[in-house]
């Protein structure tokens, strides 16, 4: 059978956008600091589903593959793979005396036991999907169907790594750059138990740092890692994850010298976008109401239809948020791939929309269908400066184009999804960002009927979803995609789109190579150096 090869040397050349200038010295008196604006509330990989752990995950650990400054993945932990004609089975060839931390060989093994425990019954971090809806098996072994042997992930040998997949998945290798992907130890979990990562030294690391310190309502702190395999390409000794839930708070610590990077809220763009250390980009990431189907009031499709056409989000984006945001006009983000005729967003339209009189006529029905009008419903938001700022304009807007009073229930990061987790919430403010650049890191989440996602369930929906992961022909997938999206939004009114995400902030001016990714891990530390 012939195979398709990708060697190192195809690496050396990847990277040359984000190789190390040869002027560059370590700095190991700098430290690079950033902050995050909610805690880190897990490093547990198959617990872990935040972007804050993943930012902080993604300095210490590493996969097979890791994103470069394109956002395209490039081997890692692996020197060379190939893949099946049939575009089925990828064989990854791990690095010659690549070393954990603490000196012990990273295995194909260790690949095994990680990926194993993401698609078992103990995984609680809701991604289980990531792998089980592509390898062979998985989910069968998830549902305890299955036995581990059978499940298309097996180590030949120490080096080799053989992973079949039930249908051709061309965004594979990308997925591989999530920390759910990322080998584990096996015998160092034995020997800690389920202590593992729950404190700097009941983990050991496979990437370019290691973690010192670590408390999810105050942060982590890193050092270089001197087993890592390509040390010789890490500049920065030390660098640190604060967490700043006051966006103000965060900005005075970045002009007191004390953030080397900082996002800016709308109250000091302004101020800002005509430094030298300005920058905006616009990530692949949605914010939308959630709305819990088995809540009475908000159960209501009618009521679920009022609240999103009454959402003015252009306003929202222009003057509140004031950092590059876009409208949120679909829940899938703005600039993500379609097709040759053009993106996603381009080819599907607005989805949702801000008109206030056809939210009257669909809060008018369901009040006749609920037989009265509610005196008050609960919004759950996290407790972040923006989050709070945008409960406050939902607050505004509900009650000034429809009468309908909003109480704002505000929780921390770890609160809000134990509340969703447990359906105990009305509606709430969440957010998913695009692990892969493909519409179905977004669409597949509402498959599972899960509280979290609404417990939504629709046969018509989930049958969408299925065909275009099982399909060979790329026009018909993306129908199915774009078909989904209106069905979701536009019908079922599930979600109400609010914003797709933009960034502007300040990056110290001596401060080189911090990579930001609009998709996946929202920040990389590897390539960093001061300058």
């Amino acid at each position: 059978m012939l195979k398709k090869r990708f060697t190192a040397f195809l690496l050396t050349l990847a990277l040359a956008a984000t190789a190390i200038p040869a002027g560059a010295a370590e700095a190991s008196d700098q430290v690079l600091s950033v902050a995050v604006n909610a805690e880190i509330k897990t490093l547990v990989p198959w617990a872990a589903s935040e972007e804050n752990a993943f930012l902080v995950t993604n300095q210490a650990q590493e996969g097979l593959f890791r994103m470069d400054a394109e956002n395209k993945p490039q081997p890692a932990l692996c020197d060379t793979y190939e893949v099946s004609d049939d575009k089925l089975t990828y064989t990854f060839h791990l690095r010659d005396g690549i070393k954990w931390s603490n000196g012990d060989p990273i295995t194909a093994g260790d690949f095994v036991f990680s990926w194993l425990k993401q698609m078992s019954a103990e995984a609680t971090n809701g991604y289980s999907f990531i792998m089980t809806d592509y390898i062979v098996n998985g989910q069968e072994y998830s549902e305890g169907t299955a036995e581990a042997d059978t499940v298309g992930v097996k180590a030949l040998d120490d080096q080799t790594l053989e992973v079949q997949l039930k249908n051709p998945t061309p965004y594979f290798t990308n997925l591989c750059t999530m920390i759910m992907f990322f080998p584990v130890d096996e015998a160092f979990y034995e020997s800690v138990g389920d202590q593992y990562a729950l404190a700097p030294d009941s983990m050991v690391y496979s990437g370019p740092f290691t973690i010192t310190e670590y408390d999810p309502a105050v942060g982590a702190t890193f050092v270089k890692n001197d087993n890592y395999w390509d040390k010789d390409n890490v500049q920065i000794s030390n660098a640190k994850v604060r967490v700043m839930k006051d966006a103000a708070a965060a900005f005075n610590a970045y002009q007191a010298g004390e953030l080397s990077y900082v996002k800016l809220d709308s109250a000091n763009v302004i101020a800002n976008q005509n430094s030298e250390e300005f920058s905006q980009t616009i990530d692949f990431r949605s914010t939308y109401i959630q709305f819990n189907l088995t809540d009475p009031v908000v159960g209501n499709v009618n009521m679920r239809q009022a609240i999103s056409h009454a959402i003015e989000r252009e306003a929202l984006t222009g003057f509140i948020l004031a950092d590059g945001s876009a409208p949120g006009t679909g829940l899938i983000a703005d600039g993500m791939a379609g097709n040759a005729e053009g993106t996603f967003r381009e080819l599907n339209g607005d989805v949702t929309s801000f008109d206030v009189d056809l939210a009257k006529e669909y809060y008018d029905k369901a009040v006749a269908e609920l037989g009265s009008a509610p005196a008050e419903v609960k919004l759950l938001v996290a407790d972040d400066s923006v989050s709070k700022s945008v409960a406050t304009f939902l607050q505004s807007e509900l009650d000034k184009n429809l009468g309908l009073k909003v109480a704002i229930d505000t929780k921390t990061v770890q609160g809000r999804s134990e509340l969703m987790d447990s359906n105990n919430y009305q509606f709430a403010v969440t957010a998913w960002g695009a692990d892969y650049d493909d519409a179905m890191t977004y669409l597949d989440l509402w498959t599972n009927g899960t509280p979290y996602r609404g417990n939504y369930t629709n046969d018509d929906y989930n049958a969408l979803i299925a065909d275009a992961k099982s399909q060979t022909d790329d026009a018909v997938r993306l129908d199915d995609m774009l078909q989904a999206e209106k069905l979701l939004v536009a019908d079922d009114a599930v979600v109400a789109p609010i914003f797709h995400r933009g960034s502007a902030a300040l990056t110290k001016s001596n401060v080189k190579n911090l990579i930001i990714h609009p998709i996946g891990v929202p920040m990389e530390f590897k390539y960093a150096y001061f300058e």
